[in-house]
């Protein structure tokens, strides 16, 4: 008589929280919406980084987020979802975080009474820790990890903020598993507590001289969903010098999004101790800044035809843009203005490039 077949033995596999799905048993559900806490910009239930070097202001811009969270308000001329706002600082003392919400409460005519739903810590002097780095076991939550859970628990926030990564993370960051690992634990915080999750950083030198504003490992950003960065807007010439138009000009770059369009951008001027959108140039705005870029161009062309001062339209000491973004009849008018406008006037046939000797010059046609 034929013996039945014996069951291979299987270990025991822990009980895991997901599960396989067929596809086919979504026909019967309402299609979910997305989350954000401001859309296209910062999804909800998910962590976004935001990138900025010392002394340009993430810490600030973010705090106005949790502020503009908490009180309902505009973001950037964005809107914003409604709820509770935690803010943790590794940076500022209490007396700073005072100042600032001071400043916002002002500027935006709101009170501190207003602020109800605004919680902030400051962890400046503390050991700000978040995970302990184990080589054999990797990254585990500390303490203070356990302690933020526990209060979001309690509250069921709409935003997180950490400022900033340097005081928080233990590890390499240059570690791709140890950035992915710390991601992990900072998802863990968005979608068990329901939040999304905005953490700063620091972009490392090349970050800066590129102008990706990253840092360390591409771990950090391949592993979260939305990516920003906040800089200074400047200038940079042939001869390598760095020039700031405007200490006071700031951008907000979307850098990745796996969810909204790409390559947004918000231009921020810093007054009054706060940031303000700028409004957004319209097309007819667009229109008279080339064409007064054009016209100063053309200026300062002849200016320099009749002093007999060469200009070229490549490269070198006589690059006719940085000449004239450096000249004090520029009238405001940027580099990348000049350039812009002098590709449109070579087009036009009003200037125009003659060989002179083994070199090219620029003419007016």
């Amino acid at each position: 008589m034929n013996q039945p077949e014996e069951t291979p033995y299987v270990a025991a596999i822990p009980q895991r929280a997901s599960q396989f799905t067929k596809a086919s048993e979504l026909a019967e559900k309402q299609v979910p919406e997305r989350e954000w806490l401001v859309r296209n910009w910062i999804p909800g239930r998910n962590v976004t980084l935001v990138y900025g070097d010392g002394g340009t202001g993430k810490s600030l811009l973010t705090l106005q987020l949790a502020h503009a969270v908490a009180t309902g308000g505009p973001w950037m001329g964005k809107h914003v979802k409604h709820g509770d706002a935690v803010f943790i600082s590794a940076e500022d003392d209490e007396d700073e975080l005072h100042i600032r919400l001071a400043d916002i409460a002002r500027e935006t005519g709101t009170s501190f009474l207003d602020m109800d739903r605004l919680t902030y810590r400051s962890l400046a002097g503390e050991d700000a820790l978040l995970a302990n780095l184990d080589h054999a076991k990797g990254l585990t939550a500390t303490t203070l990890y356990a302690e933020v859970d526990a209060y979001l628990s309690k509250t069921q926030p709409a935003l997180l903020v950490l400022d900033t990564l340097a005081d928080l993370f233990p590890g390499n960051e240059n570690d791709r598993a140890q950035a992915r690992q710390f991601i992990g634990l900072m998802r863990k915080y968005s979608l068990q507590r329901n939040c999304a999750v905005v953490l700063l950083a620091h972009p490392s030198l090349s970050g800066l001289n590129s102008g990706t504003g990253g840092s360390g490992s591409t771990g950090w950003s391949n592993s979260v969903r939305a990516r920003l960065y906040f800089e200074r807007v400047t200038e940079k010439y042939d001869s390598g010098h760095i020039n700031e138009p405007d200490v006071n000009a700031r951008k907000l770059f979307q850098k990745k999004t796996n969810y909204g369009p790409a390559g947004l951008e918000i231009s921020a001027e810093y007054a009054n101790g706060i940031f303000i959108a700028k409004a957004e140039a319209t097309p007819l705005d667009r229109k008279a800044a080339s064409a007064k870029a054009e016209r100063v161009f053309l200026k300062l062309a002849r200016m320099y035809q009749e002093q007999h001062r060469p200009l070229n339209a490549s490269s070198g000491s006589n690059y006719a843009p940085a000449q004239f973004s450096s000249h004090p009849d520029n009238e405001g008018v940027t580099k990348k203005g000049f350039k812009d406008a002098m590709n449109s006037l070579l087009s036009q046939g009003k200037i125009r490039n003659v060989k002179e000797g083994r070199s090219m010059r620029l003419v007016l046609g």
